[in-house]
């Protein structure tokens, strides 16, 4: 009897890419997304209570991930007897913090892992014309035609216990640090602190008005050109307003926190 799967992945939208890959290609596997943006913020497991204070004061998010968290358990009371197949990219640091925090707490239990880090995917001809491979850079960015096509669930194999050492030592050290942030570099993921990337926000500014939006967007896209996803629209957005909050930037008018992504910003007269 063919045992049945549970694939774990680390963020909502490739989740989604996910089940319809799979269903489409007549496959009933589970699929359980787990998404705490562990990337930023207090990682520390004995004081849960200092992330909740960190996220709702630098991002205003309330913490239902915070509840989420519980949700590790997931695999153990929902699926305790399928395989467990948990999905990992080295090329994006929310999906490979999360991918460390769910290994952390996994115990010696078997696993596979499907990596996605250099994997090259061969696009759908069901999305139009012959176009050229790319790297997958996240399950979120996978267009569940591209997954379906490159049947990447296939890829699935045992995680060696040397690579599971070295992932909980990674993990182990990065919650020692409790960094503002961590992001990837050369492989790893690492600590950094919380001005990571201000130079490349502040590099974008000028002497005229642009919106928050397209200064962060473009932020974005320059670190896309590494083929690395290494944040996220509501940190680059916070680090934007600290600029303000520091006279550096000047804001056209003050908006509600809901509509800050529409602000104006420009480089700070001297006076």
């Amino acid at each position: 009897m063919t045992q049945t799967i549970a694939h774990f992945v680390f963020t909502l939208s490739g989740a989604g890419n996910l089940v319809r890959a799979l269903r489409k290609e007549g496959l009933n596997d589970q699929v359980v997304a787990t998404w705490h943006d562990l990337n930023f913020g207090p990682i520390d497991p004995s004081d849960p209570s200092a992330r909740k204070r960190w996220l709702e004061k630098e991002l205003g998010r309330a913490a239902p991930e915070d509840a989420a968290r519980s949700g590790r358990d997931w695999d153990d009371t929902r699926f305790p007897s399928h395989r467990k197949v948990v999905w990992l990219t080295q090329r994006s640091s929310a999906e490979y913090a999360g991918f460390l925090d769910w290994l952390w707490h996994r115990g010696d239990a078997p696993i596979d892992v499907v990596d996605l880090s250099e994997i090259w995917i061969s696009p759908s001809p069901e999305l139009g014309p012959e176009r050229p491979s790319f790297l997958a850079t996240s399950l979120a960015s996978l267009h569940h035609e591209n997954i379906r096509h490159n049947k990447l669930w296939e890829l699935a194999r045992p995680l060696p216990v040397s690579e599971r050492l070295q992932y909980r030592e990674m993990w182990k050290q990065l919650i020692s640090e409790n960094a503002p942030i961590r992001v990837i570099e050369n492989g790893k993921l690492v600590s950094a602190e919380a001005s990571y990337f201000d130079s490349l926000l502040m590099d974008l500014m000028t002497d005229d008005w642009q919106l928050l939006s397209r200064i962060v967007g473009t932020a974005m896209a320059v670190e896309l050109d590494n083929e690395i996803i290494n944040t996220g629209f509501d940190w680059l957005q916070r680090r934007l307003m600290t600029f303000v909050e520091h006279g550096e930037l000047e804001l056209l008018e003050e908006r509600s926190r809901e509509e800050t992504h529409l602000s104006q910003l420009r480089l700070a007269r001297r006076r």
